[in-house]
C-alpha cells in the first residue's frame, strides 16, 4: 500500500516520532521561503508542513497507516497537493480529512464517506465582502469581482441590505472535478440623501420660504428618477410627504415601501433682504 507521506519527509513506515520530527525540521530549514528562493521552495514547504501535520499527530499518522494514499483517491501526496487550488491551505485540508468532528462512517474514516471522499466534509467554498453604493441596494445593480484571475460580474438584487449574503455557483474552491461556491457577504454603503428604515426611505427636502407660504412646487430626486412635488400653502418645516410605492422593494413580499420627503423651510438672509421689506416684517409678523 503506498504512503507517500512517509516520503514527503524522506523517511520510512517505521520511523520514530523523534525521527520523523528530525526529518521535518530538517527539511523545512531546507525549504522555508525565506531561504529558499527557489520558484518550487514554496509549494515543497507547504507539502512538508502538512505531511508532518499528519506524522506527527498519533491518532491521524494511525489512520493514514490504515489506509495510506487511497485518502487522497489514490493519488500519492505530492500530486494530490498540487491538485489543490493554491488559496487552499494544505494542513487545514488534512485536518478535515484525518479527524475533527463528525462520527466514524462504515468505511472507517472519520467524518466522510469512501475512499477519496472527503469532499463532502472540506469546505470548498470561498467568501468574500463587498460594499455597495447605496443606491443600487435599493434597485438592484451589477458588482464586478477578481476572484483568483477571474473576472466576472455579479447580480444586486433590489432591495438588498447590509449583513445579507450572495451565492454565486461554481466560483469557490475546486477538487476532483467538484467546485464550491462564493459567498458574498454585503455591506452597504451610507447615503448622504437617505435613511433607510426597513423598506421606507427617508430624505429631507429644501423648500423655499415662499413656496412653503404659498404653494408651489419643487423638483425632488427620487432613486428611480426626478419627480415634480406639489407644496400646498403654508407647509411646516418638518412636515412629511409620502411618495407611496417609492422606497425599497421588499425581497420576499416582492412589495415596495414608501418614500417620505421631510421638509426642509429655507428662511431668507435678513441682511440682504429689502429694509422696506424687513420693516414690514417686523411689524407684521
Amino acid at each position: 500500500m503506498a504512503k507517500s507521506l512517509y516520503e514527503t519527509l524522506g523517511v520510512n513506515e517505521n520511523a520514530t516520532p523523534e525521527e520523523i520530527k528530525k526529518a521535518y525540521r530538517k527539511l523545512a530549514r531546507k525549504y522555508h521561503p525565506d531561504i529558499n528562493k527557489e520558484a518550487e521552495a514554496q509549494e515543497k514547504f507547504k507539502e512538508i508542513n502538512a505531511a508532518y501535520e499528519v506524522l506527527s499527530d498519533a491518532e491521524k499518522k494511525a489512520q493514514y497507516d490504515q489506509y495510506g494514499d487511497q485518502m487522497f483517491g489514490g493519488q500519492n501526496f505530492h500530486d494530490f497537493a498540487r491538485g489543490q487550488s493554491a488559496n487552499i491551505d494544505l494542513e487545514e485540508l488534512l485536518r478535515s480529512m484525518f479527524g475533527g468532528g463528525g462520527g466514524r462512517s462504515s468505511s472507517g474514516f472519520n467524518g466522510f464517506s469512501g475512499f477519496g471522499g472527503f469532499a463532502n466534509q472540506v469546505d470548498l467554498d470561498l467568501q468574500t465582502k463587498i460594499t455597495i453604493p447605496f443606491v443600487v441596494s435599493i434597485l438592484g445593480g451589477k458588482h464586478s469581482l477578481n476572484i483568483n484571475g477571474s473576472s466576472f460580474d455579479v447580480k444586486i438584487p433590489a432591495g438588498i441590505k447590509t449583513g445579507e449574503t450572495l451565492r454565486v455557483k461554481g466560483k469557490g474552491k475546486k477538487y476532483n472535478g467538484q467546485v464550491g461556491d462564493l459567498l458574498i457577504k454585503v455591506e452597504v454603503a451610507n447615503s448622504a440623501d437617505y435613511e433607510r428604515k426597513g423598506d421606507d426611505l427617508y430624505k429631507t427636502i429644501n423648500i423655499p420660504l415662499k413656496t412653503a407660504l404659498f404653494g408651489g412646487t419643487v423638483e425632488v430626486e427620487t432613486p428611480e428618477k426626478s419627480v415634480s412635488l406639489k407644496i400646498p400653502k403654508n407647509t411646516k418645516n418638518s412636515q412629511k410627504f409620502r411618495l407611496k410605492a417609492k422606497g425599497v422593494m421588499n425581497r420576499k413580499t416582492m412589495l415596495s415601501g414608501d418614500l417620505y420627503l421631510i421638509a426642509n423651510i429655507i428662511l431668507p438672509d435678513v441682511d440682504s433682504m429689502p429694509s422696506d421689506l424687513v420693516k414690514l416684517c417686523e411689524e407684521k409678523l
